[in-house]
Order: C-alpha cells, then structure tokens, then sequence
C-alpha cells in the first residue's frame, strides 16, 4: 500500500527515527489560520513538536501568540522570535526566578503566566520583572485553576494590585471535553465559555480590564474557531501542526489536516510463522495510550499488536512471510506530543528525501535558564 511519507533514501536512515514533513506542516498551519478566521486568534500551544523551526513557520503565517507548558518550552518560543509567550503553568518554586531569568534574557518577548491562587500570584511577583498573568480557571477538568466566583473575582483584583503583574484575561483549558462526534463538542464548548464570558464581563466591570479568553485544545479548536463573533476569544490548539492517529481516528471535523510526523522503523526479527518484530518500542513512541492504539502502521494489512517492550513492537499478521528481516515500515504515533519528547531530533524530508534535522530543543526541562 502506497502512502506520501515513503523516503528514497530509507535505506540510509537509522531506525528508529521520527521524520517531520515541513510539507504537511506549512499545509497544517494555513489551514487552522483558515478555521480561525484570523491569526489573531489563535495562541497555539509548544508542547507537541518543541521545535524553533517549527514556531518560525507559524511566525511566517502570522501566528504571533504562543503557549508553552515548561520554562524551557517558552525559552525555545522566545528564542524563535515569537512576541508574546503565555506559561500556561502556575509558577511555583526556582521556576519564578527561572522565569525572571528568561524575561531578562529575552527583552522583545512579552511574556505571561497562570495564577489560580495565592501561591502562584506569589511566584509571579517574586519574579520582580513586568509579566502578565492570566487568572486560570477550573472548568471542569479538575487539574488546576480556581473556580468562577467571588473567590476568583478576588483574586483577579489582588492580580491588579501586585506590582509589575498586568491582569490579561482568563485562561480557561477544556481537556476533558474530547467528545467524538462535534455536535456533542460543540455543545460541550458553548456549555463550557458561556459562565466564562459573563465572568469576564464581571470582572470588567468590578475589577480590572480582563479582554483575553484563551480556550481550549485540539478536540475543541473547531468550536471556538467558529466562534468568531467572541472579541478577544484565543484558540489553543497544539497537536495540529503534526497531527497524530490518534486524533486523526477520532475526529472527522479535522479535515484538511493531515499527519506531517511518522516513525521510520525496521523488521528486527521474525520469530514465529505469524510474528513480526519492529524496533520500535517504548522508548521511541509514546507509550501513554492503549497498547493497541500507541501505532498505526501503514501498509501492513490484517495485524494485531501482541506487546511491546523498551526497543520492541511486535505484531501478529498472517502476512508475515512477506516481511523481510531489515524491513522498512512506517508508522503513524497515537499520541504525537510525548513521542518528539522521546527523540532528541527529527529528521526532515522534503522531495521524498532527508535533507535535515530539526533539534527537538525543549524536550529538556532546561535549555539555558
């Protein structure tokens, strides 16, 4: 079976190997400008790929607003060149000096921060440098933020009064809304703003100026892009740029995006009549879902994945004859973030060839500061 990631010098590449596609990156990313409407709305998020290269090509379509989930992450977006930088992290402990550090070292960025408590707020101010910070808020999926009310308010206005903090707006992330079909998304993501909305009208009116909503991920980035008729909604989707099976099988309202990121790797062994082994364990594709959803492997017909280790995958096929010892296969990964974690670089190919490589620079926890 034929499939576009198929490389004419496979023979020269060692396995395992993660190949990004810049090809299907650029396309990815013009066509999410084309959901939202405007670059202006969307705030896309690091995490998946943590690449400059990659940040850059999102700078190129006009993409000015970026967020991050480590230091080392916005350090990485920063040094790209991207203008304004959202830690969509509370600051807790050495991070705060951390962040001072990076405020410092990169003067042009206009960097900004989660607080969802007085312990964050206090980080932040530690940092002694001017941010921005975005009141976080718990909307349900119970892993950070605070929850609408008098509580937040209150919060919100001790923001306002903390010097070298300027209060942005919210941030509201709806991760546990991930519901295949869209009308049950879309339902979900209008259930889910409309107390956020008239919050921020609170605020505005009692406490200080709050015009950003920064909302969502990838499941729910159709359904605040068609939203928009919501001024200062920010769309924050990360995992579209590469894209990934996982949310590739799920999500039919994705169309147009296409995964620019697929693993490289190699027939090992043949140990029984229906037994094929890869060199592609755990170490090399993220092992955070399902054993049966962690790959899709293209061209192989009829297979069941029978288990994996550290630097194996093995699948059972009837087709197994046919596969050769040294084997080239090319697999989609079920979850693409946690793998470019798991690889220190990716190569590049355009024209059917590699012709580079792409470090994954923030797959670290530190890169400077």
């Amino acid at each position: 079976m034929s499939h576009p990631y198929r490389l004419l010098d496979e023979a020269d590449v060692a396995s395992p190997a993660l190949v990004f596609y810049p090809e299907f990156v650029r396309r990815n990313v013009a066509r999410v400008v084309e959901m939202a409407g405007d670059p202006a709305r969307l705030r896309p998020h690091v995490k998946t790929h943590k690449t400059r290269e990659i940040v850059r090509l999102q700078l190129a379509a006009g993409v000015t607003k970026h967020k991050a989930a480590t230091i080392a992450e916005a350090e990485v977006l920063a040094s790209a060149g991207a203008p304004d930088v959202l830690l969509a992290y509370p600051v807790v402990g050495p991070n705060a000096a951390r962040l001072a550090k990076l405020a410092a070292l990169f003067p042009g960025t206009r960097f900004s921060a989660l607080v969802d408590g007085d312990e964050s707020l206090a980080g932040l101010a530690r940092a002694a440098r001017p941010l921005g910070a975005f009141l976080d808020l718990n909307v349900g999926m119970d892993r950070t933020g605070i929850a609408i009310g008098d509580a937040a308010a209150a919060l919100y206005a001790r923001i306002a009064r903390t010097p070298n903090l300027t209060p942005r707006g919210l941030h509201a992330y709806d991760g546990h809304n991930h519901q295949g079909p869209p009308a049950e998304r879309t339902a979900a993501a209008a259930a889910m703003l409309a107390p956020v909305l008239a919050f921020r009208d609170r605020l505005s009116r009692e406490v200080a100026p709050c015009a950003a909503v920064v909302a969502g991920g990838t499941p729910t980035f159709p359904m605040y892009a068609a939203m928009a008729d919501v001024p200062g909604l920010e769309c924050s989707p990360g995992t579209y740029v590469l894209h990934d099976h996982g949310y590739g099988s799920r999500y039919p309202d994705f169309a147009g995006i296409t995964p620019a990121a697929v693993l490289l790797t190699r027939v090992i062994a043949r140990p029984t009549a229906t037994r094929v082994t890869l060199d592609l364990g755990h170490k090399a594709v993220a092992g955070d879902q399902p054993l049966a959803n962690r790959v899709r492997l293209l061209g192989v017909p009829e297979y069941a994945v029978a288990g994996q280790s550290e630097e194996h995958l093995m699948i059972d096929t009837p087709h197994a004859a046919e596969f050769a010892v040294g084997q080239v296969v090319y697999a989609l990964p079920g979850h693409v973030c946690p793998t470019c974690a798991l690889h220190r670089e990716a190569l590049v190919a355009e024209g059917g060839r590699v012709v580079g490589a792409w470090a994954i620079a923030a797959r670290d926890r530190f890169v400077t500061v």
